[in-house]
């Protein structure tokens, strides 16, 4: 394509907006890789399906947004306002819905106008990217994924400067770019760090800061391993424990003497310098089947886990600068299996497992201030005030977070899609994604 021409309409469409980029010829650059992308790939019905100029070229322009697993601080709480303090009967507007996911239990990834979210097909990992009015511009092929005992994906996507960081419950780590999805590199984390599945299959969601992705192989040497994020060369690795992953995303620490990457492996709580890859500390965490796919919890200066198969809640505080921990309190009744934890105020909810309960918790204590059967079994995340709890049984419910008793304001049915209500739901610009299996689901929480 007459490369002039491509810096006039590169110009034209950037007007006075043009920011966050090195400039024109930048942007030539990234609208040549589509087209080239879109003549080598466009015309398969697995790839790009629409394309939208001006569209496409703002994705390009401007990388402002990223997005990964529950939220930016990895603590399920979502920097929303003005949202419903209520639903309607029958549930807020559904804006939208999207079925041919195949199976899945990733949640939506919603950044730069895009959403990015994958599924399984046969046997083969699919990314798919919708804009935000649910309509289908990308269809791509990924990679083989697990296809037995609860088949498909389980790691959402990572969007984080332009790229995408998609995880595969095989333990391949594909880095694409966002604008043309093109693969900028891939990593075989068995083959290559001699890591080793789980016996559900992998659902690690990439922990991308800085120039680094972390990730947890479970190799006896590589145990948890840093990636440069634009070439995926190894950084630094580490031994750990030595044992395997346990389905956890890790979590990002900052403002000690050293930065920290904390996670669950088999038995521990461990954290790594997230310069240097040195252990710093580790404290053993174990239930019966040593699961823990819930993301450490981070505030000020405290660390909670918790974890299903009565392995209970413990909070630690952060000692020597970051080198050190000390446990504040343990709660053995609260047992949150993989639906996740947020703290509101001076208080954290979250559902049990064995202990089959919605529970409130005292952050500073760790006392059980209420517990409540009626929303056992479900994920939370939380905005604005006010809690969204999607159970396993597929309601979906608005819960005020009154540490003295449960408080269910709103509740609806989630009635389409497939299979097992698992998938952690996210909030973004008023709107709430429920993925259900096959299928998506938008809905208008924002006030009028």
């Amino acid at each position: 394509m007459n490369r002039l021409f491509l810096m006039i309409i590169a110009v034209m469409v950037c007007g006075a907006t043009f920011t966050g980029c090195t400039g024109i010829s930048y942007v030539v650059e990234q609208i040549e890789a589509f087209f080239s992308n879109r003549v080598k790939y466009g015309n398969t019905k697995d790839e790009v399906l629409t394309f939208d100029f001006k569209q496409t070229a703002d994705s390009v322009l401007v990388f402002t947004e990223n997005s990964q697993w529950r939220g930016e601080q990895r603590d399920g709480m979502y920097n929303e306002t003005g949202l419903l303090k209520k639903w309607r009967e029958g549930g807020p507007e559904l804006l939208w819905s999207f079925e041919g996911l195949g199976d899945g239990y990733t949640s939506a990834a919603v950044a730069n106008g895009r959403i990015y979210i994958t599924g399984l097909i046969g046997d083969k990992l699919f990314l798919f990217v919708l804009d935000l009015a649910g309509v289908l511009l990308a269809k791509k092929e990924i990679d083989v994924e697990r296809n037995d005992a609860y088949p498909g994906p389980r790691s959402t996507v990572c969007v984080n400067d332009g790229k995408l960081y998609i995880y595969t419950a095989l333990g391949k780590l594909h880095c694409l770019y966002e604008t043309t999805l093109e693969t900028v590199w891939t990593r075989d984390l068995f083959e290559d760090f001699g890591g080793r599945n789980t016996l559900w299959g992998v659902n690690e969601s990439p922990l991308v800061v800085g120039d680094k992705v972390f990730m947890t192989p479970g190799g006896e040497t590589h145990n948890v391993v840093a990636l440069n994020k634009n070439t995926g060369e190894l950084i630094w690795t580490s031994p750990g424990m030595g044992t395997l992953s346990s389905y956890c995303s890790p979590q990002f620490i900052d403002g000690y003497s050293v930065p920290v990457v904390v996670t669950n492996t088999l038995q521990h709580i461990v954290a790594f310098n997230a310069d240097t890859g040195e252990m710093l500390w580790a404290y053993p965490q174990e239930n019966k089947r040593n699961i823990h796919p819930n993301t450490p919890l981070y505030h000020n200066g405290m660390i909670l886990s918790t974890s299903g198969y009565s392995g209970g809640t413990v909070l630690l505080r952060i000692t020597d600068n970051g080198k050190a921990i000390e446990e504040v309190w343990r709660n053995d009744e609260m047992d949150c299996y993989f639906g996740g934890v947020v703290k509101v105020g001076d208080y954290v909810f979250a559902t049990g497992h064995e202990n089959r309960f919605w529970f409130c918790i005292d952050w500073r204590t760790g006392k059980t201030m209420h517990k409540d059967r009626r929303l056992a079994g479900s994920n939370v995340t939380a905005a604005d005030g006010m809690l969204y709890c999607y159970s396993d049984r597929g309601d979906m419910y608005l819960v005020e977070p009154n540490p003295d008793r449960l408080e269910i304001v709103s509740a609806f049915k989630i009635t389409l899609g497939t299979k097992q209500h698992w998938a952690h739901t996210v909030i973004h610009n008023g709107v709430l994604y429920v993925r259900h299996g096959d299928a998506l689901m938008a809905y208008n929480i924002k006030k009028e």
